[in-house]
């Protein structure tokens, strides 16, 4: 799976961080390679949006410079309303005849300009209601930002191989370490700075997709506003640094009332699964993303969603070799490094 010739780097181009991860086989199975992070300035990315593509690059070239990255070929990701997935019934066909009318298929579902969005599709199977249709997952980009993230990689130096969807790249490297049960339905919440995306899980199948406009920088922002500092101040407050500027129980109240907002959003696009699936229940929810190591968040959900709530280890079936890495560090960031982790999967000629 992971040739030399067919690797590829996991590249997580976030509005706060910037992770790159590199993956090998070995005698002991798979191993880290590579593993690096640099923080972003604020501004640099929002919503997605590449608003200074030449500093962007200049911070990943910096990243792959510092962590001895030499590989050059590199799966993107790209994700938030500028990425449509659907699951939809189409007349059963070939996948060479879908590739035909895919784009009248999509028309109906896609609330862009289909000229303005790339396409892509999986055949999942036969239609359950209707032997004569199967299902198919959509996919639809808009081209102006897969053409900014395929530009951003080569101004920084790199060869873009392929470009992801954040959710798919996340329920790769949880099926690569978990394997759940072709019966169990499970949620993956990530939690970003700007962006929380929910991806539900039939065995290895998506089957419910959303993504909603809340993210940790909203507790930053809070902190911030009460004590009048910057955003970057505000991140070592929300970590317990920032000395006696804000007292435990104002930060514990401005957690609590961001978390309790993540819940009702979560909950409501929960609900809207259930609408669509009435007999399938959530048992388990896999959080991921800087909002994956909030207690808070895991306890409130568990209660809100009566399902089991843990944190993702995308490292979990990855040797680390303890002279190369931190491991200690490695464990604390491990719910941010799990799309970079899942695009490391990718080859470069998968589909």
């Amino acid at each position: 799976m992971f040739g030399t010739k067919n690797r590829l780097v996991g590249l997580d181009i976030g509005s706060k961080a910037i992770k790159a991860a590199e993956i090998i086989e070995n005698k002991k199975g798979y191993a880290l390679a590579k593993f690096g992070m640099v923080e972003m300035p604020p501004g640099l990315i929002e919503d997605g949006a590449i608003k200074d593509p030449e500093a962007v690059a200049e911070l990943i070239r910096g990243l792959f410079k510092t962590y001895g990255i030499k590989n050059r070929s590199v799966a993107v990701s790209v994700g938030g309303y500028s990425v449509i997935v659907k699951k939809i019934s189409v007349q059963s066909a070939t996948e060479a005849q879908l590739q035909d009318t895919i784009h009248f298929e999509a028309e109906q579902y896609i609330p862009f300009d289909i000229n303005d969005v790339n396409l892509d599709f999986q055949i999942l199977g036969e239609n359950e209601n209707n032997p004569n249709q199967m299902n198919v997952l959509l996919v639809a980009a808009k081209k102006e930002m897969v053409n900014d993230y395929v530009n951003l990689a080569e101004m920084a130096g790199l060869d873009p191989k392929i470009i992801d969807v954040d959710a798919f790249a996340l329920q790769n490297v949880f099926q690569m370490n978990y394997e759940p049960s072709p019966e169990e339905n499970i949620a993956l919440i990530d939690i970003g700075a700007s962006k929380t995306s929910l991806n539900i899980l039939k065995g290895d199948n998506s089957v419910f997709m959303r993504d909603v406009s809340l993210g940790c920088g909203q507790i930053n922002q809070k902190i911030a506003s009460l004590v009048n500092c910057s955003t970057e101040e505000a991140e070592a407050m929300k970590f317990g640094e920032g000395g006696d500027r804000i007292s435990a129980e104002d930060l514990s109240e401005i957690i609590s009332s961001v978390v309790t907002d993540w819940c009702t959003e979560i909950r409501r696009a929960l609900d809207f699964f259930y609408s669509t699936y009435p007999d399938d229940q959530i048992k388990r929810i896999i959080l991921s993303g800087g909002g994956g190591n909030i207690h808070e968040l895991r306890q409130l959900l568990a209660v809100e969603t009566s399902a089991e709530v843990s944190t993702i280890n995308p490292f979990q079936r990855f040797f680390l070799d303890g002279a190369k890495f931190d491991t200690e560090y490695l464990e604390k960031i491990a719910p941010q490094a799990s799309i970079c982790m899942g695009l490391a999967t990718r080859k470069v000629d998968d589909k």
